[in-house]
């Protein structure tokens, strides 16, 4: 077979690494990929992953079989639409399933229409109506912005100060364009939070290995919120009880409705939770894989990933049996100094080529190939992954990992999994 992958980060460097652990795999693709996939696949760094036109050419040429999409903008533009419309095979939702992301203000309507549990909301469009409407509901708030920000979009306000000023920007100064012309206010929930991954056939699905992220740039989960800056799995909070709960309230009341709304759900839905003590409740809804936690979760993945996602996208989940390696996995981002705000770019990386323990892997993220150099092409520029027979030593054995690898700036929290040693 012959696989494209559409990406750069460190999500598509973990799914091309799953991939090409099916041997049926001919030659692999990833466009436009980053400087650790490009050792395992050939990359297309000139194609955009929201150019649509020549991701369908480029497929159609190489004669591709099977395409997994990574980030959330080629599907919220419908890049799944395209390739189903010229017959091509590919994994993930289509731009109407995807407005689960898409729209956080589609989402929360959703959400309500179904009773799945979530926070209580309002949107707005003027910045004094959100604000009158802060001043009623009280602090902290949360304030969305409606659209795709990158990860960046949820800000958590404290003080009044603090939500006028969040509104200013997206509202008025329109720091995330359209995404935030729109913003939805919502209440402040209290819990452990907890991603969830379930491959979807729009019927049936499965659910991978639940994970918990790490958003904050700080140890101690202070400070602004980043892309993620490291996940471990299997999140020890979620035990069988729990996840047939999420299962019952969560997952399937979501796939059933937006089977009954016609907007069938093929692909990985990922249900970002926050566990409060009313029960699981949903903060966003993700259309694709997570970015940490994917590092984490497909290292625990006994099944082949390539078997698994072909299924869900030709609806033949229903008898698909899943398998799990009974091991946990932590995985550590290594980012540039400044981020999540400004950072440098172009800074040589050390290390790449030591001796790591075999069950270390090295995630690409923001990275490229400079002549004979690997050097940083983003803010979040590696993921070091480990897994081990429990979180502890998976934990040690990451971070032995990250001292081996130096680069000017390198930034990366200390805590990652300690949440499962408590």
């Amino acid at each position: 077979m012959r696989v494209m992958v559409i990406g750069s980060g460190g999500r598509e460097h973990a799914l091309v690494w799953k991939l090409l652990q099916n041997s049926k795999i001919e030659k692999i693709y990833c466009l436009p990929g980053n400087a650790g996939i490009a050792s395992i696949a050939e990359c297309v760094p000139d194609i955009s992953v929201t150019d649509t036109p020549r991701l369908l050419n480029f497929a159609s040429a190489k004669k591709i079989d099977f395409t997994v999409v990574g980030p959330e903008a080629p599907l919220s533009q419908g890049v799944t639409n395209a390739f189903q419309a010229q017959g091509l095979k590919i994994f993930g939702p289509t731009q109407e399933a995807a407005m689960l992301e898409s729209s956080k203000i589609f989402a929360k309507n959703f959400m309500n229409r179904y009773k799945i549990p979530t926070a209580f909301s309002e949107a707005f469009d003027d910045k004094n109506k959100a604000l009158d409407f802060i001043k009623k509901t009280g602090l902290p708030i949360v304030i969305k912005a409606d659209g795709l920000a990158a990860g960046k979009g949820v800000i958590i306000c404290q003080t009044y100060q603090e939500a006028e000023t969040a509104l200013e920007n997206m509202l008025e100064k329109q720091i995330f364009g359209e995404a935030g012309t729109l913003v939805l206010i919502e209440e402040f929930l209290r819990g452990e939070e907890v991603s969830i991954f379930a491959v979807s056939d729009g019927v049936h699905y499965q659910i991978l290995a639940p994970a918990q992220d790490h958003k904050a740039i700080f140890d101690g989960d202070q400070g602004p919120n980043t892309g993620g800056m490291g996940a471990y799995a299997p999140a020890c909070i979620v035990d069988d009880e729990l996840m047939q709960q999420i299962q019952t309230t969560i997952i399937e009341p979501t796939i059933t409705g937006m089977a009954l709304e016609n907007r069938p759900y093929r692909g990985l839905l990922y249900a970002g939770l926050i566990l409060t003590k009313n029960g699981p409740k949903v903060l966003e809804y993700n259309c694709r894989f997570g970015d940490p936690e994917t590092q984490a979760v497909l290292p625990l993945l006994k099944s082949d990933l390539l078997e698994l996602l072909i299924a869900a996208s030709e609806g033949n989940l229903q008898n698909y049996q899943l398998k799990k390696h009974d091991l946990a996995a932590v995985c550590v981002i290594m980012a540039a100094g400044g981020y999540p705000g400004k950072y440098e770019k172009g800074q040589t990386i050390f290390g790449l080529n030591r001796k790591f323990d075999e069950n270390v892997y090295i995630f690409h993220a923001g990275t490229k190939k400079v002549k004979d150099k690997i050097v940083t092409d983003g803010g979040r520029v590696l993921g070091v992954t480990a897994w081990a027979s429990d979180v502890a030593d998976a934990i040690k054995t990451a971070y032995t990992a990250v001292g081996k690898i130096a680069f000017n700036g390198a930034y990366y929290r200390k805590d990652i999994g300690h949440k499962a040693l408590i």
